[in-house]
């Protein structure tokens, strides 16, 4: 089985990549998204990209509904790779992504019960699903630091490499090496001591049950 990889969202400055990097932490993302505390603007995000330019570490820029057109501006301004969409952009809107673009997809998909899997026939063009916590209307999409029921993974046919998300820490993170097999595990809240600021020694932790 390959070794799962980890991506630490909603990053802001360059101590917690300086942990990430430590850890030998695989992704790292970066929120464009003015309604969270993990908000993040183009020239800060642009910094802290370029001060791990020669680091293993791929940033993912976080977007939800974000207008297209900017949306592509950010994407060339920062170079970006890798983006997570975490809103209602259909098939319609990734697609011209990916004709305007090389970036690989990751798309949020929120969970509740078995029938929001049926929503992954939705999008045939993105490169990864990203399964998260189903919140309400109130409710900030994603970051919410609340899981979703997570056996509901278990035996599920999905067609893409997968993320798992939705509050995620120590006294969980177990649970889900052991009983599934994600691509990767998205994790925000469950190292954080307010939201939006890190705890490097919870990091640390975290990241040695995974490489336990």
């Amino acid at each position: 089985m390959k070794k799962v990889k980890i991506k630490i969202c909603g990053v802001k400055n360059t101590i917690t990549l300086d942990c990430c990097s430590e850890n030998h932490i695989n992704y790292f993302g970066l929120i464009f998204y003015n309604r969270s505390p993990r908000n993040i603007d183009v020239e800060n995000a642009y910094n802290l990209i370029n001060y791990i330019k020669n680091i293993k570490l791929i940033p993912v820029g976080v977007f939800v509904n974000h207008k297209f057109n900017n949306l592509i501006e950010i994407i060339k301004r920062l170079n970006l790779s890798h983006i997570q969409l975490h809103g209602d952009e259909d098939n319609n809107y990734i697609s011209k992504l990916k004709n305007n673009t090389d970036i690989k997809i990751i798309k949020a998909i929120g969970i509740k019960d078995k029938n929001d899997l049926l929503k992954i026939k939705m999008y045939s063009n993105i490169d990864y699903y990203l399964f998260d916590y189903k919140g309400s209307k109130t409710e900030l999409p994603g970051g919410n630091a609340k899981s979703f029921n997570w056996s509901i993974l278990k035996y599920a046919k999905i067609d893409k490499p997968w993320f798992i998300s939705g509050g995620i820490n120590i006294n969980n993170v177990s649970e889900i090496l052991k009983n599934l097999n994600p691509y990767g595990i998205d994790i925000s809240s469950g190292v954080e001591d307010q939201p939006g600021i890190k705890n490097t020694k919870k990091i640390n932790e975290i990241m040695n049950i995974v490489n336990a």
